[in-house]
């Protein structure tokens, strides 16, 4: 969910921020959270709280350029309004609707899509430009010892796309196509302990705690499973989705005491458009060159999960 600053390629790399040697956690007042605040790991300077409702997130062309096709598409009702580009202290920012302004006290959960995070085009600089990185070495070992191989441990380093595709054998990103990243729930820390949440049994664990067992919350409303098969529809016919490659964006849920409710699409700085002939239908397995990302497949399992959890009538 972070950006950070333009690659020389045709992205942002939204993950720089999760992998830093040494992170800043802000512990901000909710009614200024903004999503990436959501796991609390963020940059200074990445997200400014704008003006009448607004977020500035910092420059991405990538990201930018999205939000100008879906201000045109018929995913626009899920995904924050754009107004441009400002700038603050010589630096340039997305300008977007904060969804959180019109929420009291709100919890928030936000939901990585997709069976990768990582573009392909990712793997071929590795493979071309390979970078061996000590830190995600350190992040491995202290998850697993086991896991690095011979060479990744004689090296004390491991590529980023390597520490990336192992991080997502753990967790539901391979086994369902959507991860929980983090949530907090009103007036409570940010829960981010779910790099090892991997079955469906512990994911409806997960949800039921960010809902406090409240299952009204799935029946109606916009965070509800309903709502979720309306985006699904419109996600099928969109004319933006079918021809991007939707990697690392997430799925903000957001309710609060008042039992005001809203999920929205956010983060494109990894989304990348396709050449024209090529089409994605988002639920085909990945392989390398085909670009599915598994979007809709993490999508129908969410539904599914959530449709599991509504109480029986």
């Amino acid at each position: 969910v972070l950006t950070s600053s333009l690659t020389q390629h045709h992205s942002c790399d939204t993950h720089q921020g999760v992998y830093p040697n040494i992170i800043h956690v802000m512990y901000i007042e909710i009614l200024q959270l903004s999503y990436v605040c959501l796991i609390l790991l963020v940059f200074t300077g990445s997200f400014h709280v704008g003006d009448y409702g607004t977020l500035l997130k910092r420059f991405c062309e990538g990201e930018q350029q999205c939000y100008l096709r879906l201000m045109e598409d018929s995913l626009r009702p899920f995904v924050p309004a754009y107004h441009g580009v400002v700038q603050r202290d010589e630096q340039d920012y997305n300008m977007m609707d904060n969804l959180l302004t019109h929420f009291n006290t709100p919890a928030i959960m936000d939901c990585k899509m997709g069976t990768r995070t990582y573009l392909e085009e990712e793997l071929v600089i590795a493979r071309e430009r390979p970078q061996p990185r000590k830190d995600m070495y350190e992040k491995m070992v202290a998850v697993d010892p086991e896991a690095p191989t011979v060479q990744e441990r004689a090296q004390q380093a491991v590529l980023k796309t390597r520490y990336m595709q192992w991080r997502e054998t753990l967790s539901s990103t391979t086994t369902l196509g959507f991860r929980i990243e983090g949530f907090r729930k009103a007036d409570e820390e940010c829960h981010t302990n779910f790099k090892r949440t991997k079955s469906r049994e512990q994911v409806i664990e997960a949800l039921d705690n960010f809902v406090d067992s409240n299952t009204t919350i799935l029946v109606s409303g916009t965070f509800s499973e309903p709502r979720l098969k309306q985006l699904r529809q419109v996600l099928e016919a969109s004319d933006f989705f079918k021809s991007h490659e939707v990697v690392g964006s997430s799925l903000l849920f957001v309710h609060d005491w008042t039992g005001s409710t809203g999920v929205w699409m956010i983060d494109f700085g990894k989304t990348a458009a396709l050449p024209s002939h090529l089409m994605l239908d988002h639920r085909t397995p990945w392989e390398e060159g085909n670009r599915e990302d598994g979007y809709l497949w993490g999508l129908d399992n969410l539904i599914d999960i959530l449709s599991n959890m509504l109480p029986l009538t």
